[in-house]
């Protein structure tokens, strides 16, 4: 009896010792089933990592930086095909206006007072042999002193001067007038070979970035500059406010051959561990550092065919706050 009781003590027993190491397990299934909370804060870390060229901002910190951008603008380039420039004086053509001007209009009286002349030389009153021959003369001299004109209208203006555009002396009167003007350029010697460029891109040599900048298409050649090497051109420039003397820098757009890209203005250009970058933006507040090649300049910025593409927003002003935001985080924006 005694032993009877003491098997059914140790079966209790037996059974209490599993259903402990059964608690045991249950737990250890629970902790794999949750993870620990380190675990889960690396997740986060993982969720948080941003690209190293690119600089988040604030509405805020976009406005108190100054951040501007403006679309990139397409461009032809060829290669070498700079040259300089100045305005002229629209005093030198007004003179060669008048002197062309007064030969034509005495040309024109002395004809009609030869006409006249032998209308009356056969009737009452007829004028003496003497006065015909002498308007005879007077016809020839005025029109010597007309052709003369005409020839230093081609030697100041070119021999290709395009004078009937908008009628008869139509553009001299707008040049000597000073509300067109003309603009006389000179390529260094083998810079441009073969046909006349199909355009130029004119600015001003002293203009700040971002300066107007003028294009134009009427163009012809100009009489050689004995003082300045190279192959000039003349060029019109529908721009009343230009200052007549200033000094250009001028960009050819070639007839064929040319390369197609985009100009990143010099403000947007900033320097860092010898590269050149810009940036874009990408969204509102995302702006992305992006490598540029500084080896084509143009008037007024650097010419570029990766990277950027036409139409991009460039940041042009404050890019250098961008740099200092990537390369520093701390940096805060000027209040």
């Amino acid at each position: 009896m005694v032993a009877k009781g003491f098997l059914i003590l140790l079966s209790i027993a037996s059974l209490a010792a599993c259903s402990g190491g059964g608690g045991t397990a249950g737990a250890g299934q629970a902790e794999a089933a949750h993870p620990p909370a380190s675990g889960a804060a690396g997740d986060d870390k993982t969720d948080e990592h941003k690209d190293s060229n690119e600089v988040v901002l604030s509405a805020d910190e976009v406005a108190k930086l100054g951040i501007t951008t403006a679309a990139a603008q397409p461009v032809m380039y060829t290669p070498g095909a700079q040259g300089y420039g100045l305005i002229v004086s629209h005093d030198v053509i007004a003179q060669v206006a008048a002197d062309l001007q007064t030969a034509s209009a005495a040309a024109r009286q002395s004809q009609e007072a030869l006409a006249r002349g032998k209308r009356l030389a056969s009737g009452p009153g007829a004028l003496g042999t003497d006065a015909v021959e002498s308007a005879t003369r007077q016809v020839a001299a005025d029109q010597a002193a007309l052709e003369l004109a005409h020839r230093k209208l081609t030697a100041t203006l070119g021999q290709e001067f395009p004078r009937q555009r908008g009628g008869a002396e139509g553009l001299l009167d707008e040049l000597a007038n000073g509300t067109v003007k003309l603009a006389r350029v000179t390529f260094p010697p083998g810079v441009l070979a073969g046909a006349r460029p199909k355009s130029l891109r004119v600015t001003m040599l002293d203009a700040s970035p971002g300066a107007t900048s003028w294009t134009t298409s009427e163009l012809w050649d100009a009489p050689q500059d004995p003082a300045l090497p190279g192959r000039s051109f003349f060029a019109l420039l529908n721009a009343p406010e230009a200052a007549e003397g200033a000094r250009l820098q001028v960009l050819a757009v070639a007839a064929s051959g040319g390369v197609a890209g985009v100009l990143i203005p010099s403000s947007a250009v900033v320097v860092s561990s010898g590269q050149a970058w810009c940036y874009l933006r990408k969204k509102a507040g995302t702006f992305a550092r992006t490598p540029i090649d500084t080896t084509r300049p143009l008037a007024d910025g650097y010419f570029a065919t990766a990277g950027v593409s036409p139409g991009d927003q460039v940041v042009t002003s404050a890019a250098g706050l961008l740099l200092a935001r990537q390369t520093n985080p701390s940096t805060e924006a000027p209040d």
